[in-house]
């Protein structure tokens, strides 16, 4: 056996065929930060911890960025890293569900898409992919770090940029509650992007190009993730409808509002981003 097989072999058994990700369950009493108050108490934390830096700054008037040194290079090359192992981890074992449960799809005549979009009513939050969307809802939490690197960079502190964060761990904490549909495709897509973004902010980090350089990139993979959730929203109503129901639809219903207002905060801050540009440029 060549190296490269054996090597494709451990990381196809740590990745999807572990113990640990195997036997997985989204638990209240095992699983860390399951529950709704820590949701809440977490959430409101974060804005009241956001808020307090910002005013203390504010009170001691320091008009000159305060130096991090490496830490936002080191928090990007952080996040690139877990991301990566995220999206890696998320679609081996996609293709090791896939392989384990095609015989009972036959019955049904579910695509592999199918199952992307529309879990089966009665889906419960355990097993290989819901360990790595756990891994996708904690990773939430250490992304909340850019803000308060935004504030002590004298970056104004944003009520989209707050919100946006509170929507994504929201997000992420009812797909695991209601075994929600289409997460799947939503984690990798999303994951892919962070790769990109963080990865590049890393990169520039390291050089030292302005933030306005850095525009481009970022706004374009945004642009991308808004335009997938949007077409796999609307393939999940489609499949709801016509092959009666989708598990966690409720939930898909709340989320579609909380991207419905995540598209609202990115338009808005586009708007925004539009008008600082064309004033800088007169």
């Amino acid at each position: 056996m060549s190296n490269s097989m054996l090597g494709l072999g451990m990381m196809n058994y740590w990745l999807a065929e572990h113990p640990a990700v195997i036997s997985f369950r989204w638990s209240h009493s095992a699983s860390w930060g399951s529950t709704w108050s820590f949701l809440i108490s977490a959430m409101s934390l974060y804005v009241l911890s956001s808020l307090l830096l910002h005013l203390l700054l504010f009170l001691l008037r320091r008009r000159s960025p305060i130096p991090l040194g490496p830490l936002p290079a080191i928090h990007s090359l952080a996040m690139a890293s877990i991301s990566a192992t995220i999206f890696t981890g998320l679609l081996v074992s996609s293709l090791a569900e896939i392989r384990d449960t095609r015989w009972l799809w036959r019955r049904s005549k579910t695509t592999p898409l199918q199952w992307f979009l529309c879990f089966p009513l009665g889906t419960r939050p355990s097993g290989r992919v819901f360990f790595w969307s756990y891994a996708f809802y904690l990773s939430r939490f250490l992304h909340l770090l850019r803000t308060f690197f935004s504030i002590l960079g004298r970056r104004r502190l944003t009520v989209a940029g707050v919100s946006a964060h509170c929507i994504h761990i929201c997000m992420s904490f009812l797909w695991l509650e209601f075994s929600q549909s289409f997460q799947v495709l939503a984690i990798l897509a999303t994951t892919f992007a962070s790769v990109v973004v963080y990865g590049y902010r890393f990169w520039v980090g390291v050089v030292g190009l302005p933030v306005a350089g850095r525009v481009p990139v970022v706004l374009g993979c945004q642009v991308a993730l808004m335009g997938c959730n949007v077409a796999c929203h609307l393939g999940v109503l489609l499949l709801h409808l016509c092959r009666g129901g989708c598990n966690g639809i409720g939930a898909w219903g709340f989320n579609s509002l909380l991207n419905a207002a995540l598209l609202l905060l990115f338009f808005n801050s586009f708007k925004t981003l539009n008008n600082m540009q064309s004033y800088m440029i007169s």
